[in-house]
């Protein structure tokens, strides 16, 4: 079964592991002259972990990651440092903080050499099973996997005309050059459409971002002066985290999610996962998670189809009494029952993102006040409810 994977991000690579481990010959096509991870930290939690451990990945990511999270106190803080509200340790104590590149490079060496075709840009994909990469011939396949972000071109495909929603707000995020002693505590600190998030890696290094009300397409002389003006009277030790990060490795982006929520994942031979299917904000930090668990859903569901196959996956097969065989019929069952297990869980996630984020970056003094007050009332068995329903997850059987 040939399988074509368009974008090799989180989302792609995880796929292409699954799918390859389960005897698809896979092919990736990236853009980009490399693969490369930006230089920021990802948030994985316990659902994430879950997706990685069922493509036969835990032991490599646990290698790069450790329990952190099991031993720093979590929450909101304001900016003078006080608490507003803590986490309990067991709504996130499996969470794990990975630098990007760390997971990138775990996903390409877990790929037969030659998956990945670089400057491979797909300016269009058919119902059919067909790309075009660049200016040359359509190449066909069994099934299109689009996993090429917000701006998927493949998305077209399914839907054309949908594309991403600015929020308002830009983040900045960076890993510091050096360990920084965080003296136990991690988290966000939540002001007036500001907002400052600490997470700390395995080797004593911390990944952090900042959070600022903006226009979309804002410009600063300096990105390292502009944080720093925004937060350094914020407290310790935020302003040794800007300090201590090279201002070639602080990066903005303009926080965007999809406008609409897509009616359907899948069309013919061409299924989206990640940004490409459901672009969230990041404010459950659930945007990698998603991907991991679309990667995983598709590997589970296609693998039996993937057994079964003795040469490409022709229309004309028919559909065995099983549901799973090497026709046309079980790769659209197998496909249909994807888009039925990731819609509603991933768009329900991207818009109590939203809300969330539209919540922590409240500018007004007032509200901002009440949204304090709110979060300190909290009972801990809410907010931890709360963060368990949003990582209770386990992949599908076949």
């Amino acid at each position: 079964m040939k399988i074509a994977i368009v974008g090799a991000g989180i989302g792609g690579l995880s796929a292409a592991v699954g799918l390859q481990k389960a005897g698809a010959q896979v092919t990736v096509f990236e853009r980009a002259a490399e693969v490369r991870a930006g230089g920021s930290g990802l948030s994985v939690f316990a659902n994430g972990l879950r997706a990685l451990q069922s493509l036969g990945l835990g032991p490599q990511f646990a290698a790069i990651t450790d329990k952190k999270a099991e031993s720093f106190a979590a929450g909101q803080r304001r900016p003078d440092g006080r608490w507003i509200a803590r986490l309990p340790t067991d709504s996130v104590g499996e969470l794990r903080i990975v630098d990007r590149a760390d997971l990138h490079r775990i996903l390409l060496d877990a790929l037969d050499e030659g998956t990945v075709r670089t400057n491979a840009f797909v300016t269009s994909a058919s119902i059919a099973g067909t790309v075009t990469v660049g200016p040359g011939p359509q190449e066909n396949f069994d099934l299109v996997i689009g996993a090429d972000g917000l701006n998927s071109q493949v998305r077209e495909t399914i839907k054309s005309g949908i594309g991403p929603r600015y929020s308002g707000y830009s983040s900045w995020r960076g890993i510091t050059e050096r360990p920084v002693d965080l003296d136990g505590a991690a988290g966000e600190t939540v002001g007036r459409g500001l907002r400052f998030g600490i997470a700390p890696l395995k080797d004593e290094r911390v990944y952090w971002f900042a959070v600022a009300n903006m226009p979309q397409h804002a410009s600063f002389a300096d990105e390292k002066a502009a944080v720093r003006d925004l937060f350094s009277s914020w407290h310790a030790p935020i302003a040794e985290l800007i300090a201590t990060t090279p201002s070639d490795r602080i990066r903005r982006t303009a926080i965007s999610d999809l406008a609409t929520p897509l009616a359907t994942y899948h069309r013919g031979r061409v299924v989206l996962l990640g940004d490409a299917a459901h672009a969230m904000t990041p404010n459950l930090g659930q945007g990698g998670g998603q991907a991991l668990e679309d990667a995983a859903t598709l590997t589970a569901l296609l693998a039996p189809v993937i057994a079964d196959s003795s040469g490409p996956v022709s229309p004309a097969d028919s559909v065995s009494s099983a549901g799973t065989s090497t026709s046309a019929g079980g790769v659209d069952v197998q496909l249909r029952r994807y888009d039925r297990l990731r819609k509603r869980r991933s768009q329900s996630i991207a818009a109590k993102s939203r809300i969330l984020g539209a919540v922590f970056q409240m500018q007004s003094p007032f509200l901002s006040g009440i949204r304090d007050a709110i979060f300190s009332a909290a009972p801990a068995k809410v907010t931890a409810a709360q963060a368990a329903s949003v990582q209770k997850w386990h992949p599908p059987s076949a």
